[in-house]
């Protein structure tokens, strides 16, 4: 079965930087797209980035230029390069996969806090 499994959150002070891995398992995700979100307490989970066969990838406007997406498809990893970070940044970040068929999966998610 499929299975995301994220790494990488942690706690940095603003300025710094993170670098968050997904992992995919389970299936052919080749042509799958791949994406980052981010959710607080409270809130719904908002999109960050993603990545697709087709086309450059794309952010949403708050990170852009801060956050690279980026993924390799041989180990399956996609990946957020994360830069500049300030506290709004902080959430717990999922990673989702979507298929060619239209399914779609969560990794568990990965906290992510930004404190002096």
């Amino acid at each position: 079965q499929v299975q995301l499994v994220e790494s990488g959150g942690g706690l940095v002070q603003p300025g710094g930087s993170l670098k968050l891995s997904c992992v995919a398992s389970g299936s052919d995700f080749s042509k799958s797209a791949m994406a980052w979100y981010r959710q607080t307490p409270g809130h719904e989970r908002d999109w960050v980035a993603a990545i697709t066969n087709v086309g450059g990838p794309k952010y949403e406007d708050s990170v852009k230029d801060r956050f690279i997406i980026s993924r390799d498809k041989v180990t399956n990893t996609v990946f957020l390069q994360m830069n500049n970070l300030k506290p709004e940044d902080t959430a717990i970040y999922f990673c989702k996969v979507t298929m060619t068929n239209g399914a779609q999966y969560w990794g568990q998610g990965t906290q992510v806090t930004i404190s002096s």
